[in-house]
């Protein structure tokens, strides 16, 4: 299994039967998996770096693509390894675009106004709201109106560009000393700004201005040549607007990865998003309400005191939000699941004491949902005296965190494959629990690929 932060996909590492590796993707839309398929054959065609389309499952749920490894742009942001990729995101963009069939976009064809309202909503409702500050709701949509109106003003942008969406170093791989691109799934007609706001302000990354600035000319030097008509000062000058955009569009993100998923990656990306905020904002004074948040949001927050401050914020939100209790099934073999929360302790249970029904050809072919196997392990017993013991351990768990304001619990159930008592065990702890206590629910059958949250 790949670790993915920010997605519900489910990545593998497999290998064939050459000794090959390959990566197998299940998705949960079948909308979404036709846009990343028809762009990766588009780009692919047209000579991009981009992952090869090996096979599509016959509902389009799964697909397998080419393997580029496991090194990440953001494990190595070499000015050279930076300046080849945003010269080569001017490709995707201009050469991408070419007799490119917009209507498999998802979720939209295009960046209109619709769209960038639901990207400055998701700010305010999973980011703004979640903080607890007080703040004006008439104020801020005036704000937003006026942002609105100069994201799309027409003489700003080129025709029929390819807006990546989500450009930035984790989704830049690096083979060879190349860049190659991936999760652009998200991608649509849209103004080339954008994704030079998303690369060059990632929270994370932290660029310096003079290394911005830099990759700027890099970047508008590349596009010159495959857009000789291209009007760099008005380029320029929607720039800033675009990164206030993505800013505060990553913010809404970072709110509800971190905040309701409990995902720490995104948690620890919230101070430096704020700064981007407060330092875009000086330089756009026709946002001035947006700026006084900024200035609340980011008063307690210095270089040296990020940590200290992002705790508060995630404190504030934690308390508001409740208990959320992770519950995986996994094979031994492949070790045990990694607390992702960043709280660590919980609970793993081994269910190899129990009678094994993988051992019986019938059900072999099958899992713990199967209903075969719940037959088979309720008639035998032995699962069920095990699990009264682990309801009155996690009970007691949940009980004490509820009372003491915890936010995450991790249980897991691992047998010898992943697939029988574990998966079944997993399933009845959740059924328990949700029936039991007003927590939030995420089950996770880890071999099998399935990821369920209630």
């Amino acid at each position: 299994m790949i670790k993915q932060q920010g997605s519900n996909r489910v990545y593998s590492r497999e290998t064939d039967a050459d000794g090959k590796t390959f990566i197998r993707v299940v998705g949960t839309n079948r909308d979404e998996n036709r846009a990343f398929i028809y762009m990766a054959r588009h780009f692919r065609a047209l000579g991009l770096p981009v992952p090869e389309i090996y096979s599509v499952s016959d509902d389009e749920m799964s697909y397998t693509q080419e393997d580029l490894g496991d090194t990440l742009l953001f494990d190595n942001l070499d000015p050279t390894l930076l300046e080849r990729t945003i010269r080569a995101l001017a490709h995707i963009q201009v050469t991408g675009a070419r007799d490119f069939d917009w209507s498999v976009c998802f979720p939209v064809q295009v960046m209109d106004e619709r769209s960038i309202r639901w990207d400055l909503n998701y700010f305010k409702y999973c980011f703004l709201k979640l903080t607890g500050i007080e703040f004006s709701e008439p104020r801020l949509e005036d704000d937003f109106d006026r942002l609105v109106q100069r994201l799309t003003t027409s003489d700003q942008r080129l025709p029929d560009t390819f807006l990546y969406r989500d450009f930035q170093s984790r989704n830049v791989m690096i083979r060879d000393g190349q860049p190659w691109f991936i999760d652009f799934q998200g991608g649509r007609r849209g103004p080339t700004q954008y994704d030079v706001a998303s690369f060059l302000w990632q929270a994370r990354a932290n660029f310096s201005p003079a290394l911005r600035e830099k990759l700027i000319n890099d970047y508008l030097d590349e596009l010159r040549k495959l857009q000789p008509s291209l009007a760099e000062h008005l380029w320029r000058a929607a720039l800033p607007h675009f990164v206030l955009f993505r800013t505060l569009q990553v913010l809404g993100a970072y709110g509800f990865r971190g905040y309701h998923e409990r995902k720490p990656h995104f948690l620890q990306s919230i101070p430096n998003a704020l700064r981007n905020l407060r330092d875009i904002l000086t330089d756009l004074p026709e946002y001035p309400y947006l700026q006084e948040i900024a200035d609340t949001l980011t008063k307690s927050i210095s270089p040296k005191d990020g940590l200290s401050a992002q705790r508060s914020i995630s404190e504030t939100v934690y308390q508001r939000s409740g208990l959320t209790v992770t519950i995986y099934s996994f094979s031994f073999r492949r070790g045990i699941p990694a607390d992702e929360s960043g709280n660590g302790g919980g609970y793993v249970f081994d269910c190899r004491s129990t009678h094994n029904p993988g051992k019986y050809d019938e059900y072999k072919s099958l899992t713990g949902l199967d209903q075969p196997v719940i037959d088979f392990l309720e008639a035998d017993g032995e699962i069920l005296t095990f699990l009264e013991s682990v309801d009155r351990l996690v009970d007691h768990h949940v009980e004490r965190f509820l009372e003491r304001g915890f936010t995450h619990l991790q249980v897991s159930f691992g047998c010898t494959g992943g697939q029988h008592r574990s998966v079944y065990c997993a399933e009845h702890l959740a059924r328990h629990l949700k029936e039991k206590y007003n927590v939030r629910i995420e089950l996770i059958h880890r071999e099998r690929g399935i990821a369920k949250t209630f």
